[in-house]
């Protein structure tokens, strides 16, 4: 039985990098050969498809949840009554080592701050594992420069990947 990824919650305050350093962090994981799952959160509405497209069209004549699926990549859109708490969310994304959301700062996850320059961190001190960045008040965790994701994915193999991806490789299932 596989047990649910590690969630990291990536936070920061607008503008400040953290979709930058998340592209870099998830190429640093999959050169080394993790599987990767995100979740970015969003404040409002938003759209994913194509108006006249035919899953659209699904939707528009009342499907509840449609699937757009393709020999490389799949894609669900599901209406829901509220949003889904990040928990919800994880359990979709069962055959990945590691889950990285973007937002989230409420959540009771490990976080790795991203700051704009010479910011203080702010968010989530007793979740805080590191911070990304140049703070004008060092924090008692780890700091890493933004073009240091190799840096921050030794310390989360450290705390939350030890061996897995060696174990694959010798052929546990995990």
């Amino acid at each position: 039985m596989s047990s649910a990824p590690p969630v990291i919650c990536v936070v920061g305050a607008a503008n400040a990098g953290k979709t930058t350093f998340l592209e870099k962090l998830i190429a640093e994981l999959k050169k080394r050969g993790y599987r990767v799952g995100t979740i970015k959160h969003h404040y409002g509405e938003f759209e994913i498809d194509c108006p006249g497209k035919d899953s659209w069209r699904h939707a528009q004549a009342g499907a509840d949840a449609v699937c757009i699926s393709a020999p490389r990549k799949m894609a669900v859109i599901k209406k829901v009554e509220r949003e889904m708490t990040l928990d919800e969310i994880t359990s979709f994304m069962n055959d990945v080592d590691i889950v990285l959301a973007e937002g989230y700062k409420s959540e009771n996850r490990p976080q790795i701050e991203v700051l704009a320059p010479d910011a203080r961190p702010v968010f989530g001190k007793e979740k805080l594992i590191c911070v990304v960045g140049n703070p004008q008040d060092k924090p008692k965790v780890p700091c890493f420069d933004p073009g240091d994701a190799s840096g921050v994915v030794n310390l989360l193999e450290k705390l939350f990947l030890p061996g897995l991806v060696k174990s694959r490789k010798e052929g546990e299932v995990r």
